[in-house]
Protein backbone atom coordinates (compact mmCIF):
# COMPACT_ATOMS: atom_id res chain seq x y z
CA UNK A 1 0.00 0.00 0.00
CA UNK A 2 1.36 3.42 -0.95
CA UNK A 3 2.26 5.85 1.97
CA UNK A 4 0.36 9.09 2.20
CA UNK A 5 2.73 12.17 1.97
CA UNK A 6 2.64 15.80 2.71
CA UNK A 7 1.13 17.64 0.20
CA UNK A 8 3.18 19.68 -2.02
CA UNK A 9 3.89 23.09 -0.82
CA UNK A 10 3.17 21.67 3.11
CA UNK A 11 6.29 20.71 5.21
CA UNK A 12 6.26 19.63 8.38
CA UNK A 13 8.51 21.26 11.14
CA UNK A 14 10.90 19.10 13.68
CA UNK A 15 13.68 19.16 16.19
CA UNK A 16 16.56 20.51 14.87
CA UNK A 17 14.54 22.79 13.08
CA UNK A 18 11.64 23.46 15.28
CA UNK A 19 14.25 25.28 17.46
CA UNK A 20 14.42 28.13 15.68
CA UNK A 21 11.08 28.92 15.51
CA UNK A 22 10.68 28.42 18.69
CA UNK A 23 13.74 30.98 19.60
CA UNK A 24 11.63 33.54 17.02
CA UNK A 25 8.29 32.75 18.60
CA UNK A 26 10.11 33.75 21.95
CA UNK A 27 11.89 37.23 20.74
CA UNK A 28 8.49 38.17 19.33
CA UNK A 29 6.29 37.61 22.56
CA UNK A 30 8.86 39.75 24.50
CA UNK A 31 9.43 42.47 22.50
CA UNK A 32 5.59 43.04 21.42
CA UNK A 33 4.49 42.58 25.08
CA UNK A 34 7.17 44.90 26.38
CA UNK A 35 5.57 47.61 23.61
CA UNK A 36 2.23 46.35 25.15
CA UNK A 37 0.49 44.54 21.65
CA UNK A 38 -2.01 42.02 22.63
CA UNK A 39 -2.07 38.89 21.05
CA UNK A 40 -5.16 37.95 19.38
CA UNK A 41 -6.47 34.75 17.59
CA UNK A 42 -8.71 34.67 14.54
CA UNK A 43 -10.02 31.54 12.90
CA UNK A 44 -7.79 29.80 9.87
CA UNK A 45 -11.03 30.40 7.07
CA UNK A 46 -12.75 33.35 6.64
CA UNK A 47 -16.26 33.99 4.48
CA UNK A 48 -14.15 34.86 1.00
CA UNK A 49 -16.09 38.13 0.37
CA UNK A 50 -13.76 39.47 3.47
CA UNK A 51 -10.57 38.86 1.03
CA UNK A 52 -12.37 40.05 -1.84
CA UNK A 53 -13.27 43.16 -0.36
CA UNK A 54 -10.31 43.68 1.95
CA UNK A 55 -7.12 42.77 -0.03
CA UNK A 56 -9.33 43.74 -3.85
CA UNK A 57 -10.14 41.64 -6.35
CA UNK A 58 -7.90 42.49 -8.97
CA UNK A 59 -4.88 41.40 -6.51
CA UNK A 60 -3.09 38.32 -7.66
CA UNK A 61 -4.16 36.71 -4.15
CA UNK A 62 -7.16 37.32 -4.85
CA UNK A 63 -7.88 36.38 -8.60
CA UNK A 64 -5.18 33.47 -8.60
CA UNK A 65 -3.84 32.17 -4.99
CA UNK A 66 -6.65 31.72 -2.72
CA UNK A 67 -8.04 28.24 -1.69
CA UNK A 68 -11.66 28.68 -1.58
CA UNK A 69 -14.58 25.90 -1.62
CA UNK A 70 -18.05 25.98 -0.49
CA UNK A 71 -19.01 24.33 2.37
CA UNK A 72 -22.17 22.41 3.29
CA UNK A 73 -24.10 25.42 4.13
CA UNK A 74 -23.40 26.30 0.62
CA UNK A 75 -21.53 29.53 2.07
CA UNK A 76 -18.01 30.09 -0.07
CA UNK A 77 -15.10 29.97 2.48
CA UNK A 78 -11.59 30.70 2.02
CA UNK A 79 -8.10 29.52 4.25
CA UNK A 80 -6.72 32.99 4.90
CA UNK A 81 -4.23 33.91 2.43
CA UNK A 82 -2.75 36.76 5.06
CA UNK A 83 -3.59 38.22 8.63
CA UNK A 84 -4.62 42.00 8.69
CA UNK A 85 -8.32 41.43 7.02
CA UNK A 86 -9.08 38.74 9.81
CA UNK A 87 -7.62 41.11 12.58
CA UNK A 88 -9.91 44.05 10.67
CA UNK A 89 -13.26 41.74 10.74
CA UNK A 90 -12.86 40.61 14.37
CA UNK A 91 -11.81 44.29 15.26
CA UNK A 92 -15.52 45.41 13.66
CA UNK A 93 -17.37 42.63 14.92
CA UNK A 94 -15.98 42.59 18.60
CA UNK A 95 -16.58 46.71 18.63
CA UNK A 96 -13.22 47.43 19.76
CA UNK A 97 -13.11 50.70 18.60
CA UNK A 98 -15.97 51.66 20.99
CA UNK A 99 -13.34 51.15 23.51
CA UNK A 100 -11.72 54.71 22.18
CA UNK A 101 -7.75 55.30 21.94
CA UNK A 102 -5.24 52.91 20.12
CA UNK A 103 -5.53 49.38 19.87
CA UNK A 104 -2.36 47.74 19.60
CA UNK A 105 -3.23 43.33 18.25
CA UNK A 106 -0.04 40.85 17.27
CA UNK A 107 -1.26 37.36 15.58
CA UNK A 108 0.73 34.18 14.52
CA UNK A 109 -0.08 31.35 12.71
CA UNK A 110 -0.67 29.79 9.12
CA UNK A 111 -1.88 31.35 5.78
CA UNK A 112 -2.47 29.57 3.01
CA UNK A 113 -1.89 30.83 -0.86
CA UNK A 114 -1.57 28.97 -3.98
CA UNK A 115 1.68 29.70 -5.24
CA UNK A 116 5.05 27.76 -6.72
CA UNK A 117 6.58 25.71 -3.82
CA UNK A 118 10.38 27.60 -3.46
CA UNK A 119 12.91 28.13 -0.48
CA UNK A 120 10.83 29.99 1.80
CA UNK A 121 7.75 29.97 0.13
CA UNK A 122 5.11 27.00 0.71
CA UNK A 123 1.18 26.93 0.28
CA UNK A 124 0.84 26.53 4.08
CA UNK A 125 3.16 29.73 5.21
CA UNK A 126 3.61 31.38 8.53
CA UNK A 127 3.32 34.79 9.37
CA UNK A 128 3.44 37.00 12.75
CA UNK A 129 2.02 39.96 12.06
CA UNK A 130 1.18 43.42 14.20
CA UNK A 131 -1.95 45.99 13.62
CA UNK A 132 -2.30 49.47 14.97
CA UNK A 133 -5.50 50.55 14.94
CA UNK A 134 -7.01 54.02 15.38
CA UNK A 135 -4.20 56.16 15.27
CA UNK A 136 -3.36 58.63 11.87
CA UNK A 137 -0.03 59.89 14.17
CA UNK A 138 2.85 59.05 11.53
CA UNK A 139 4.94 57.95 14.76
CA UNK A 140 2.46 55.01 14.39
CA UNK A 141 3.70 54.22 11.45
CA UNK A 142 7.78 54.39 13.31
CA UNK A 143 6.63 52.52 15.88
CA UNK A 144 5.90 49.39 14.43
CA UNK A 145 8.95 49.80 11.79
CA UNK A 146 10.80 50.24 15.01
CA UNK A 147 9.46 47.11 16.89
CA UNK A 148 10.12 45.08 14.08
CA UNK A 149 13.52 46.28 13.05
CA UNK A 150 14.41 45.69 16.92
CA UNK A 151 13.13 41.47 16.67
CA UNK A 152 15.09 41.07 13.82
CA UNK A 153 18.33 42.56 15.52
CA UNK A 154 17.54 40.60 18.09
CA UNK A 155 17.62 37.52 16.61
CA UNK A 156 20.45 38.45 14.96
CA UNK A 157 20.06 39.03 11.75
CA UNK A 158 22.34 40.93 9.28
CA UNK A 159 22.81 42.45 6.06
CA UNK A 160 18.76 44.38 6.32
CA UNK A 161 17.65 47.30 4.32
CA UNK A 162 14.56 49.11 5.01
CA UNK A 163 12.52 50.24 1.55
CA UNK A 164 10.36 52.92 2.43
CA UNK A 165 7.57 54.84 -0.11
CA UNK A 166 4.33 56.45 0.06
CA UNK A 167 1.76 55.50 -2.07
CA UNK A 168 -0.70 58.21 -1.05
CA UNK A 169 -3.86 58.82 -0.19
CA UNK A 170 -7.05 57.73 -3.04
CA UNK A 171 -6.81 61.15 -4.28
CA UNK A 172 -2.89 61.22 -4.82
CA UNK A 173 -3.45 57.43 -6.46
CA UNK A 174 -5.95 58.48 -8.78
CA UNK A 175 -3.33 60.87 -10.51
CA UNK A 176 -0.45 58.72 -10.68
CA UNK A 177 -2.57 56.21 -12.01
CA UNK A 178 -3.20 58.39 -14.77
CA UNK A 179 0.27 59.46 -15.06
CA UNK A 180 1.85 56.15 -14.61
CA UNK A 181 -0.84 54.20 -17.67
CA UNK A 182 -0.15 57.46 -20.17
CA UNK A 183 3.58 56.29 -19.81
CA UNK A 184 3.26 52.54 -19.93
CA UNK A 185 0.42 52.48 -22.68
CA UNK A 186 3.37 52.66 -25.70
CA UNK A 187 5.40 49.84 -23.88
CA UNK A 188 2.33 47.47 -23.58
CA UNK A 189 3.69 44.82 -26.10
CA UNK A 190 6.92 44.88 -24.14
CA UNK A 191 5.57 44.16 -21.00
CA UNK A 192 5.03 40.64 -19.74
CA UNK A 193 2.09 39.25 -19.74
CA UNK A 194 0.74 39.99 -16.09
CA UNK A 195 1.72 43.53 -16.39
CA UNK A 196 -0.45 43.71 -19.58
CA UNK A 197 -3.06 42.59 -17.92
CA UNK A 198 -2.68 44.88 -14.97
CA UNK A 199 -2.23 48.01 -16.98
CA UNK A 200 -5.71 49.05 -16.43
CA UNK A 201 -7.23 47.07 -13.70
CA UNK A 202 -4.02 47.87 -11.39
CA UNK A 203 -1.33 49.44 -13.02
CA UNK A 204 0.73 50.18 -9.56
CA UNK A 205 1.20 46.64 -9.55
CA UNK A 206 3.37 46.65 -12.67
CA UNK A 207 5.78 48.29 -10.65
CA UNK A 208 6.44 45.18 -8.57
CA UNK A 209 7.17 42.62 -11.39
CA UNK A 210 9.49 40.61 -11.27
CA UNK A 211 9.87 40.18 -14.92
CA UNK A 212 13.33 42.11 -16.20
CA UNK A 213 12.33 43.72 -19.00
CA UNK A 214 9.21 45.45 -17.40
CA UNK A 215 11.48 46.58 -14.29
CA UNK A 216 13.53 48.12 -16.88
CA UNK A 217 10.81 49.80 -18.61
CA UNK A 218 9.55 51.16 -15.17
CA UNK A 219 12.84 52.03 -13.59
CA UNK A 220 11.88 55.70 -15.99
CA UNK A 221 8.53 55.73 -15.10
CA UNK A 222 6.18 58.49 -12.94
CA UNK A 223 7.38 58.46 -9.15
CA UNK A 224 4.55 58.43 -6.89
CA UNK A 225 6.28 60.90 -4.57
CA UNK A 226 5.85 63.55 -7.34
CA UNK A 227 1.92 62.72 -7.02
CA UNK A 228 1.58 63.21 -3.17
CA UNK A 229 -0.42 66.10 -1.82
CA UNK A 230 0.35 68.13 0.57
CA UNK A 231 -0.75 66.27 3.98
CA UNK A 232 0.52 63.05 2.30
CA UNK A 233 4.12 64.98 1.82
CA UNK A 234 3.85 66.01 5.40
CA UNK A 235 2.88 62.98 6.97
CA UNK A 236 5.92 60.68 4.82
CA UNK A 237 8.58 63.33 5.93
CA UNK A 238 7.40 62.99 9.58
CA UNK A 239 8.08 59.39 9.07
CA UNK A 240 11.01 59.88 7.54
CA UNK A 241 12.45 62.05 10.05
CA UNK A 242 11.19 60.12 13.00
CA UNK A 243 13.44 56.76 11.57
CA UNK A 244 16.48 59.43 11.17
CA UNK A 245 16.24 60.37 14.65
CA UNK A 246 15.85 56.52 15.86
CA UNK A 247 19.26 55.92 13.53
CA UNK A 248 17.24 53.96 11.51
CA UNK A 249 18.69 54.09 8.20
CA UNK A 250 16.24 53.29 5.29
CA UNK A 251 16.03 53.63 1.12
CA UNK A 252 13.63 55.56 -0.31
CA UNK A 253 11.90 53.31 -3.09
CA UNK A 254 9.28 54.71 -5.16
CA UNK A 255 8.68 51.03 -6.74
CA UNK A 256 7.38 49.89 -3.53
CA UNK A 257 3.49 49.47 -3.82
CA UNK A 258 3.14 45.96 -1.69
CA UNK A 259 0.98 43.26 -3.29
CA UNK A 260 -2.52 44.00 -1.68
CA UNK A 261 -4.89 47.28 -2.47
CA UNK A 262 -5.68 48.30 0.62
CA UNK A 263 -2.38 49.99 2.09
CA UNK A 264 -2.13 54.49 1.93
CA UNK A 265 0.54 56.56 2.64
CA UNK A 266 3.19 54.19 3.89
CA UNK A 267 4.54 51.60 2.42
CA UNK A 268 7.76 49.44 3.70
CA UNK A 269 9.54 45.96 3.09
CA UNK A 270 12.66 45.06 5.29
CA UNK A 271 14.60 43.08 2.83
CA UNK A 272 17.91 40.95 3.58
CA UNK A 273 20.52 40.51 1.23
CA UNK A 274 21.12 36.52 2.19
CA UNK A 275 17.66 35.76 0.53
CA UNK A 276 18.32 35.76 -3.02
CA UNK A 277 15.38 36.47 -5.09
CA UNK A 278 12.84 36.48 -2.16
CA UNK A 279 14.42 39.09 -0.08
CA UNK A 280 11.59 40.72 1.84
CA UNK A 281 11.16 39.15 5.55
CA UNK A 282 8.75 41.90 6.99
CA UNK A 283 6.10 43.90 4.79
CA UNK A 284 3.73 46.41 5.81
CA UNK A 285 2.11 49.83 5.45
CA UNK A 286 -0.71 52.14 6.94
CA UNK A 287 -4.31 50.83 5.41
CA UNK A 288 -6.15 53.91 6.63
CA UNK A 289 -9.78 52.88 4.44
CA UNK A 290 -9.69 49.06 5.31
CA UNK A 291 -11.35 48.95 8.36
CA UNK A 292 -14.74 51.10 6.80
CA UNK A 293 -14.63 49.19 3.36
CA UNK A 294 -15.40 46.03 5.94
CA UNK A 295 -17.81 47.84 7.58
CA UNK A 296 -16.67 49.50 10.46
CA UNK A 297 -16.09 53.01 10.97
CA UNK A 298 -13.38 55.43 9.77
CA UNK A 299 -10.01 54.46 11.27
CA UNK A 300 -6.56 55.09 10.46
CA UNK A 301 -4.44 51.72 10.87
CA UNK A 302 -0.95 50.52 10.28
CA UNK A 303 0.90 46.97 10.44
CA UNK A 304 3.60 44.69 9.11
CA UNK A 305 3.83 41.04 8.80
CA UNK A 306 7.06 38.85 8.80
CA UNK A 307 7.33 35.44 7.04
CA UNK A 308 8.78 32.62 9.38
CA UNK A 309 9.67 30.13 6.79
CA UNK A 310 11.79 33.07 5.27
CA UNK A 311 13.00 34.64 8.94
CA UNK A 312 13.78 30.35 9.48
CA UNK A 313 16.18 29.97 6.46
CA UNK A 314 18.39 33.24 8.18
CA UNK A 315 18.87 32.03 11.51
CA UNK A 316 19.74 28.52 10.31
CA UNK A 317 22.49 30.43 7.80
CA UNK A 318 23.78 32.48 11.16
CA UNK A 319 24.65 30.10 13.80
CA UNK A 320 24.23 26.13 15.07
CA UNK A 321 20.56 24.98 16.27
CA UNK A 322 19.75 27.55 19.87
CA UNK A 323 20.23 25.55 22.39
CA UNK A 324 17.85 23.12 24.25
CA UNK A 325 18.80 24.09 27.71
CA UNK A 326 18.48 20.82 29.23
CA UNK A 327 19.48 20.59 33.12
CA UNK A 328 19.64 16.48 34.12
CA UNK A 329 19.41 14.02 31.80
CA UNK A 330 17.91 11.09 33.58
CA UNK A 331 19.36 7.48 33.42
CA UNK A 332 17.84 4.16 35.16
CA UNK A 333 17.81 0.50 35.14
CA UNK A 334 15.69 -2.24 37.23
CA UNK A 335 12.25 -2.10 37.99
CA UNK A 336 12.56 -0.14 40.98
CA UNK A 337 14.89 2.40 39.40
CA UNK A 338 12.85 2.98 36.24
CA UNK A 339 9.65 3.85 38.31
CA UNK A 340 11.75 5.73 40.90
CA UNK A 341 13.29 7.52 37.76
CA UNK A 342 9.63 8.50 36.95
CA UNK A 343 8.50 10.25 39.98
CA UNK A 344 12.07 11.53 40.66
CA UNK A 345 11.93 13.44 36.91
CA UNK A 346 8.87 14.73 38.15
CA UNK A 347 9.50 16.25 41.03
CA UNK A 348 12.83 17.78 39.28
CA UNK A 349 10.07 19.56 36.50
CA UNK A 350 7.58 20.52 38.90
CA UNK A 351 10.66 22.57 41.06
CA UNK A 352 11.19 23.98 36.72
CA UNK A 353 14.44 22.23 35.92
CA UNK A 354 14.37 20.72 32.44
CA UNK A 355 14.70 16.84 32.83
CA UNK A 356 14.64 14.14 29.68
CA UNK A 357 14.26 10.67 31.06
CA UNK A 358 15.43 7.73 29.00
CA UNK A 359 12.95 5.47 28.48
CA UNK A 360 14.96 2.84 26.47
CA UNK A 361 15.30 0.33 29.21
CA UNK A 362 18.72 -0.21 27.69
CA UNK A 363 22.18 -0.65 29.27
CA UNK A 364 24.00 2.10 31.16
CA UNK A 365 26.23 2.73 28.57
CA UNK A 366 24.20 3.74 26.08
CA UNK A 367 22.22 5.71 28.61
CA UNK A 368 25.41 7.54 29.10
CA UNK A 369 26.33 8.50 25.78
CA UNK A 370 22.68 9.38 24.70
CA UNK A 371 23.17 11.86 28.08
CA UNK A 372 26.57 13.08 26.79
CA UNK A 373 24.57 14.05 23.32
CA UNK A 374 21.61 15.86 25.23
CA UNK A 375 23.54 18.79 26.21
CA UNK A 376 22.58 18.23 29.73
CA UNK A 377 24.59 19.96 32.27
CA UNK A 378 24.11 16.64 34.55
CA UNK A 379 23.45 13.10 34.21
CA UNK A 380 21.34 11.94 37.32
CA UNK A 381 21.62 8.47 37.72
CA UNK A 382 19.59 5.27 39.73
CA UNK A 383 20.24 1.81 39.89
CA UNK A 384 18.61 -0.63 42.20
CA UNK A 385 20.84 0.23 45.24
CA UNK A 386 20.49 4.26 44.93
CA UNK A 387 16.35 3.82 44.53
CA UNK A 388 16.20 1.14 47.76
CA UNK A 389 18.42 3.68 49.61
CA UNK A 390 16.61 7.11 47.96
CA UNK A 391 19.87 8.21 46.79
CA UNK A 392 20.99 9.11 43.78
CA UNK A 393 24.36 9.85 41.43
CA UNK A 394 24.78 13.36 40.00
CA UNK A 395 27.21 13.36 37.22
CA UNK A 396 28.36 17.20 36.00
CA UNK A 397 29.07 16.01 31.89
CA UNK A 398 31.35 18.84 31.88
CA UNK A 399 33.91 17.81 34.67
CA UNK A 400 33.14 14.71 34.70
CA UNK A 401 32.95 15.22 38.50
CA UNK A 402 30.81 12.63 40.16
CA UNK A 403 28.95 12.58 43.81
CA UNK A 404 26.31 10.51 45.37
CA UNK A 405 23.80 12.55 47.53
CA UNK A 406 19.93 11.86 49.17
CA UNK A 407 16.76 12.57 46.85
CA UNK A 408 15.70 14.76 49.75
CA UNK A 409 19.22 16.80 49.32
CA UNK A 410 18.38 17.07 45.82
CA UNK A 411 15.11 18.40 45.67
CA UNK A 412 15.40 20.06 49.22
CA UNK A 413 17.71 22.58 47.84
CA UNK A 414 16.89 23.89 44.75
CA UNK A 415 17.97 27.76 45.01
CA UNK A 416 21.65 25.56 45.38
CA UNK A 417 21.35 23.34 42.19
CA UNK A 418 19.50 26.33 40.14
CA UNK A 419 22.30 28.44 40.96
CA UNK A 420 24.76 26.22 40.06
CA UNK A 421 23.43 25.22 36.92
CA UNK A 422 23.24 28.60 35.93
CA UNK A 423 26.70 29.43 36.86
CA UNK A 424 28.25 26.22 34.26
CA UNK A 425 25.43 27.48 31.65
CA UNK A 426 27.17 31.06 31.53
Amino acid sequence: MATIQALRGTKDIFAPEIAYWQQVEAVVRDCLGRAMYQEIRTPIFEQTNLFERGIGEATDVVSKEMYSFTDRGDRPITLRPEGTAGAVRAYIERKLFAQGGTQRLWYTGPMFRYERPQAGRQRQFHQVGVEVLGSADPRADVEVIAIATEILQKLGLKNLTLQLNSVGNGGDRQNYREALVNYLRPFKADLDADSQDRLERNPMRILDSKDQKTQEIAQNAPSILDYLGDASKRHFDQVQASLTALGIDYTLNPCLVRGLDYYTHTAFEIQSSDLGAQATVCGGGRYDGLVAELGGPETPAVGWAIGLERLVILLQQLSAVPPQNLDFYLVSKGEKAEQNAVILAHKLRFAGFSVELDLSGSAFGKQFKRADRSGAIACLVLGEEEAENQQVQLKWLQTKAQETLAQADLLGNIDQWRTKIQQIRS
